[in-house]
């Protein structure tokens, strides 16, 4: 669908919810989150009480195992961690259109999740938006580092710059075998639980989807928070 048209629900796949195997939560109406340390005491009063999509999250679960995924879990308490809420509160600060979030596997590789997306790309035909939460960059260890002098840190820089041309040439195989192709791809995921997401979200937009970058910005100088959306080409 296309990121002008509201959705009728919406799918996250998130890097803050690790599972061994693929898992939605099924819940009528989702809990915030408060999933992070040492914030602001504002961000802990923040709420995004968005409706749970339950009959989207059997849906998904149809998709997958259909696709050959041999096992789906349910999880029917969990809500929506802040990779889930913090950008639907921004997007959609209503709150009114029903979520379900789907979990990343970070044993697995980005092939697999890769593969996942593929399995999920009807639902682009249903109205649902389907939205990867991750992190172009995420090496938290190197945040003192560069923070506070305005620098880029020179790995995480070629790493994005990487990133970039390989999305909007639409070279999905090698974003797949990013940890081979990718300069750098050790330094700035030390785990792969953030870059997962994205591989999700680009398989399921196609093998000829179009990458357009509709946002770039630099926190600390090394957090890329370059943020990419995928349309079929026409």
């Amino acid at each position: 669908m296309a990121i002008k048209d509201t959705p009728k629900s919406i799918l996250v796949v998130s890097g803050h919810w690790e599972t061994s195997v693929p898992t939605v939560n099924i819940v009528q109406c989702n809990e915030t989150i408060h999933d992070f340390h040492g914030s602001p005491k504002e961000m802990y009063q923040l709420k995004c009480p968005s409706p749970g999509a339950p009959e989207l999250a059997k849906r998904v679960k149809e998709l997958l195992l259909a696709s050959g995924f041999d096992h789906v879990d349910e999880d029917r308490k969990r809500g929506l961690d802040h990779g889930a809420w913090i950008p639907l509160m921004l997007m959609y600060p209503e709150a009114d259109i029903p979520v379900c979030q789907l979990s990343v596997m970070p044993e697995k590789d980005g092939t697999y999740h890769y593969n996942m997306g593929k399995a999920l790309a009807p639902l682009k035909e249903e109205g649902v938006l389907i939205n990867g939460s991750g992190s172009a960059t995420h090496n938290l260890r190197a945040l003192k580092q560069y923070a506070g002098d305005g620098s880029v840190a020179p790995w995480a820089l070629a790493f994005d710059t990487w990133l970039k041309d390989a999305l909007l040439e639409g070279r999905h195989e090698d974003v797949n075998r990013y940890e081979e192709k990718a300069p750098y791809a050790k330094t700035v995921h030390p785990s792969t639980e953030h870059i997962y997401p994205l591989h999700v979200a680009l398989g399921a937009a196609s093998e000829d989807a179009k990458a357009k970058l509709i946002h770039h910005s630099w926190s600390r100088g090394s957090l890329s928070y370059a943020s990419y959306q995928f349309t079929a080409a026409s």
